[in-house]
Order: C-alpha cells, then sequence, then structure tokens
C-alpha cells in the first residue's frame, strides 16, 4: 500500500479577505479554515503530515495542529506558492504519494483526497480534482469577442493536487520559477497530469463574498443616524427632497436614512462605518447628498464580490408626515440600491428628542450577500 503525505498550505496572507489575519486563521461558526481542513486527516491515515504557515503565525498554526490531535510538522512557507511548497516537501518524510492542498478549499471532503492519491498510485503521474464548466466561455480581444471556446474541454481546478512524491521532490529542484499551481510545475517539467472528479463544497474561500457564503450566505447590517432640525438648506430624507420642511443640520446634507443604510451595508460586509469610510470632516463630503454615500458603500461591496438584497428602514420622528410619501421614498431607495427597500415611520409619543420635534433618528437593516 502506497505511503500517503499530505501538505496543507496555510501560509497564504489572506489579504482580499480584508480580515487583516493570514486566511488559515480565519475562523466560520467558531472553527479556522485550518482546524476544517485538518478535519481529514484522521479518515486518511496519512504516514506524514506538514503544514506551511505564515513565518510570525507559526506557533498559531502550531496551537490549531496540536488542538486537532494530529502529529504534523509545521513550517514557515515562502513569499510565494511555489517557495511554500518547496518549504513543505524538504520537511516531508520519504513517503511515496504526496497530495497538496489549499486551506482556503476547507470544506474539501475526504472522499476526493483519496481518489486523487489513489489514481497517483495507479498511473504514476499527476492528478488533479477538476469540476466542469457550466458557462459559456468567450474569447475576447480588446472589448470584442472574438471567439467561442468548447467548455467540454475546460475544467475547473481545484486541490488536493497529487504527484509521486519523490519525483515530484526532484522536479520541484529541477524546475525555475513560480506557479499559482502545483500541476503547472508538474507539466513544466515534462510530467502528465490526470484528472479525477471534484466536488463543489472544495470552492476556495478568497473574497468576502465567499466568506459570506461560507457562513450561511446573508450577514445582517444594522446602522443608525441622527440629525437635529437647523439651517437653511431644504430638507432631504431618504434621498427625497421635502419642500417646505426645515432641513437637517449635517456636515453632508443630514439625510438621515440615507446615512442609516450607508452605515448598515457597511456593517453587513463587515467594512466599518460611514464616518471611517467617507470621514465626517472631509471636504469633499461637505453638503454631499445622501445618494452619493449610498452608492460609495455599494462600489465598496462590489469590490467584494458583495450586494444587498434588502433593507428596511424605520423613521422615527414627529415630522414630516412620511405616510403620505412612503411608496415614493421605497421606490427611490429600491431603484438606488437595486435591492427591495421597506419603509415605516413612528413617533416616540412626545418623548425625548425626536418626540419633541428636534430632529430625526432613522434605523436601517441591510441583508447583504454574494453577488
Amino acid at each position: 500500500m502506497a505511503r500517503l503525505g499530505l501538505v496543507f498550505l496555510a501560509a497564504g496572507s489572506g489579504t482580499r479577505l480584508g480580515l487583516g489575519v493570514p486566511k488559515a486563521l480565519v475562523a466560520v461558526d467558531g472553527t479556522t479554515l485550518l482546524e476544517r481542513s485538518l478535519g481529514v486527516v484522521s479518515e486518511l491515515a496519512p504516514a506524514a503530515v506538514v503544514v506551511t504557515a505564515p513565518a510570525d503565525r507559526i506557533e498559531s498554526v502550531r496551537d490549531i495542529v496540536d488542538s486537532v490531535g494530529i502529529d504534523a510538522v509545521v513550517v514557515a512557507g515562502g513569499a510565494t506558492r511555489t517557495a511554500s511548497v518547496r518549504a513543505a516537501m524538504a520537511a516531508l518524510p520519504e513517503v511515496d504519494v504526496v497530495l497538496i492542498h489549499d486551506v482556503a478549499r476547507a470544506w474539501m471532503p475526504a472522499e476526493v483526497f483519496a481518489r486523487v492519491a489513489a489514481e497517483v498510485a495507479a498511473t504514476g503521474d499527476g492528478v488533479v480534482p477538476v469540476l466542469p464548466v457550466v458557462d459559456t466561455m468567450l474569447v475576447v480581444n480588446n472589448g470584442v469577442v472574438t471567439g467561442v471556446t468548447n467548455r467540454d474541454e475546460l475544467a475547473r481546478v481545484q486541490t488536493p493536487q497529487g504527484f509521486p512524491a519523490n519525483a515530484y521532490r526532484s522536479m520541484l529542484g529541477e524546475v525555475d520559477g513560480d506557479f499559482t499551481d502545483d500541476a503547472n510545475l508538474w507539466r513544466a517539467g515534462g510530467g502528465t497530469v490526470r484528472v479525477v472528479d471534484g466536488d463543489e463544497r472544495g470552492a476556495k474561500l478568497t473574497t468576502p463574498a465567499d466568506l459570506t457564503a461560507a457562513q450561511g450566505g446573508i450577514r445582517v447590517g444594522l446602522g443608525t443616524d441622527t440629525h437635529a432640525f437647523g439651517g437653511d438648506d431644504p430638507l432631504w430624507l431618504g434621498c427625497v427632497e421635502w419642500p417646505g420642511e426645515v432641513g437637517l443640520d449635517g456636515h453632508s446634507d443630514g439625510d438621515a436614512v440615507a446615512h442609516a443604510i450607508t452605515d448598515a451595508l457597511l456593517q453587513g460586509a463587515g467594512m466599518g462605518d460611514i464616518g471611517s469610510r467617507f470621514g465626517t470632516s472631509d471636504p469633499r463630503y461637505s453638503g454631499a447628498c445622501g445618494e452619493v454615500f449610498i452608492r460609495g458603500a455599494l462600489e465598496a461591496l462590489a469590490e467584494n464580490g458583495l450586494a444587498p438584497k434588502s433593507v428596511s428602514v424605520q423613521i422615527v420622528g414627529n415630522k414630516p408626515k412620511i405616510g403620505p410619501r412612503r411608496t415614493e421614498l421605497e421606490q427611490v431607495l429600491t431603484a438606488i440600491l437595486g435591492a427591495p427597500v421597506s419603509v415605516s415611520a413612528t413617533t416616540t409619543d412626545g418623548l425625548g428628542f425626536t418626540g419633541e420635534g428636534k430632529g430625526i433618528t432613522a434605523i436601517a437593516i441591510a441583508h447583504v450577500a454574494a453577488r
């Protein structure tokens, strides 16, 4: 029976996730991606396991490895994927087959590992798990479609990627350059790569949208904003002008509804709040309309593969009367956000700041998910 070695690549910075911690240490439902990835080890009974770690997080990674009861060597990874693989292979004891896996694919089931290992052992070739391409793939040049590919000849590659261990170890020393994919290095050295069936559960977690999907698909953000009446400017509320009403005081147009929605969107995406994103004293936003902030938040979400799915707003105050224009508010805000917006209003029976007619508070809840 072939001796199996497993390499878990956990040295990635996770910059695109924007959480300030290495990707392997990001937790989903209380469990780090590294811990989830290592869950397959007990089912595979490998002869050796090596885990790469960011150079400044070796102890943190070792603690996770120890917590799941795995006998593994933890080594510092390199600045590139190939450098990390070289470091891991240098630390890997003598085995027959090596599987190299990204911890960003933390939900890849053990049966895919087993399929890859069995095919390597049977053929002596490199082996990768793949998924079919379901979309039509176009060839585009300078913004113009120049052709259509045959998607039956295309595949989406995953990990783990498997190889005869000694041959791959030798090839790492012979092939120069960095590769984003282990199989590409194998092919660059003249090796043959075969494919086996992958699994949709092995999708790679790279962007905030991927994290949102992994956390259950929907994240909820809460935003509030309060402005006092004052000044000579017209009242803007919910990106709608209210002629004849006293305006709200603020660095921008004081649109409490728009500002609360902006906060809710950013919080739902884990991207801070309106103050940290736009700056309450930034002269560029002096007098800016509320729509500017909402669209700025939408752009920030889109850059990370996210979008609002629905937004609810409650306006608290004695004036203006929201009921007659509630449908208009919902239509305007829905058009801006590209998602359903519901608006309600309430008073506080004469109590407090809003009840005394001194200003308006808006409370918004946004549901944010992958686009």
